[in-house]
């Protein structure tokens, strides 16, 4: 896997839902604002118009068979990488610091559920690789108890799968161990502030600018 390509300045948050995946970004994005350096925060799903079909089935108000969801998220995030003019690869040459909370290790993570860890794999398997990775982790019951604080669930947040998902993120960690992206390992369950410190000294104290 050592051959796949990077994006310089391009990192992703994952981790289980309940994670904190969205806190982190968003408070990373802050402190990269907050230094004056160029910076966009984005999501996957995203916010157009293939990821807005794949929230509906998240939802679980349409259902779709084995495969779609994964090929969906495939079609979300080439749009996501390579628009012309909001694209990830762009906003990078353009010589912003592009935050996603979550990108193809989630889909290795949970599509493989239902199609197939190796399938799965085969259809992410000519994109690129963020410059960071940072993976929270966080027990499954302290992601089910956060979850449950919510007003309702998505299809994959149920308690029974979370150990399934971990097990899914932890062959995707191994499987791109050997690459130049930089994998980070947090403690999901330390303070939100303290962590987010930790995860900026990490970016922060290297040639950033």
């Amino acid at each position: 896997m050592d051959k796949t390509d990077i994006i310089k300045n391009f990192i992703v948050f994952e981790g289980l839902d309940g994670a904190g995946t969205t806190t982190q970004s968003k408070l990373l994005e802050k402190m990269f604002k907050s230094n004056n350096l160029k910076c966009v925060g984005t999501c996957e799903p995203t916010t157009g118009f293939i990821g807005k079909a794949i929230r509906e089935v998240l939802s679980g108000s349409i259902k779709v068979a084995p495969g779609t969801i994964a090929k969906l998220f495939v079609s979300d995030r080439h749009e996501h990488l390579y628009n012309d003019e909001t694209g990830i690869i762009v906003q990078c040459k353009r010589g912003s610091f592009v935050i996603s909370d979550r990108y193809l290790f989630s889909s290795l993570a949970y599509q493989s559920l239902d199609y197939g860890f190796d399938n799965v794999r085969e259809l992410n398997s000519s994109f690129p690789l963020p410059e960071h990775l940072f993976f929270l982790d966080v027990p499954s019951e302290i992601c089910q108890h956060r979850l449950n604080t919510r007003n309702s669930l998505e299809i994959y947040e149920e308690y029974a799968l979370q150990e399934k998902i971990l097990i899914n993120y932890n062959k995707s960690l191994d499987l791109y161990s050997g690459t130049k992206m930089n994998i980070h390992i947090m403690d999901g369950t330390m303070d939100i502030t303290e962590l987010g410190k930790i995860i900026w000294s990490k970016l922060s104290s290297l040639p950033i600018k």
